[in-house]
């Protein structure tokens, strides 16, 4: 079996810190994959090696069966990557954002109207979407920065905390997005997340890092049934010696 992503005993370190230690999951094509854990736990940095940003200290990542050091420009075609942090042009129009950003991945004018009118729809936005950005909420921009990670179709989408900062009716919609998307496409997500229970409603299966490392990992009514908890957060307060 191909999976979208292997990840094999992956370390990174920044000097002294050890920010990830020895970390080992798969991904299975057309599911949602999330890393959960607390801030400073080391989702970041997995996102950013898996998506070719950083390279790992030890270890091995693949999108695909491609290498994310010695094949990075094919990963690059496969995947789509989403900060935590990430902006948008704020002196375009949504719709003259998604057209310029668009351009990165078709010349095709017609698949390029196709690809910015599927992102309008994703977006929810409507005509809000002919406003300049600087005019939008924090959770419009998220959901235009959402549409356009997603509008290409990529084979594996990464998405680092993608409803950070969101207030529950915005978060509500980046959630649904994320979810039928992968339902109607073939689409993959990997996706950080410090909200375990937002998380427990969107993934398939998770993973829980604590200190870089993995403590536990499945899907999320098994690990509720495996430690008798009622929720992800009491399963992560269990396993991380919390409880």
């Amino acid at each position: 079996m191909v999976h979208a992503v292997e990840v094999d005993s992956l370390v990174k370190r920044f000097g002294e810190i050890l920010a990830i230690d020895g970390l080992n999951f798969r991904v299975e094509e057309g599911r949602i994959y999330g890393l959960i854990g607390p801030n400073g736990a080391g989702k970041t940095t997995a996102l950013r090696i898996i998506s070719t940003l950083i390279l790992p200290t030890a270890g091995s990542a693949t999108v695909f069966s491609h290498n994310v050091i010695r094949e990075a420009s094919e990963v690059r075609k496969l995947i789509s990557y989403l900060p935590e942090e990430a902006g948008a042009y704020k002196n375009l129009s949504g719709y003259e954002y998604l057209q310029f950003m668009g351009k990165f991945n078709s010349d095709d004018k017609r698949d390029l109207k196709a690809m910015v009118e599927d992102a309008a729809a994703i977006s929810g936005l409507d005509e809000r979407l002919r406003d300049r950005v600087k005019t939008y909420s924090k959770g419009m921009k998220r959901r235009l920065l959402v549409a356009r990670a997603l509008m290409h179709k990529p084979k594996l989408a990464v998405l680092d905390e993608p409803t950070s900062g969101l207030d529950v009716l915005h978060a509500f919609h980046v959630r649904g997005i994320i979810k039928q998307y992968v339902e109607k496409h073939d689409v993959t997500v990997l996706l950080s997340s410090h909200n375990m229970l937002e998380v427990e409603y969107l993934c398939d299966q998770v993973a829980l890092i604590n200190k870089g490392k993995i403590v536990a990992e499945g899907a999320p009514a098994e690990l509720k049934a495996m430690y008798k908890a009622s929720n992800l957060e009491q399963v992560f307060a269990e396993v991380a010696g919390l409880a």
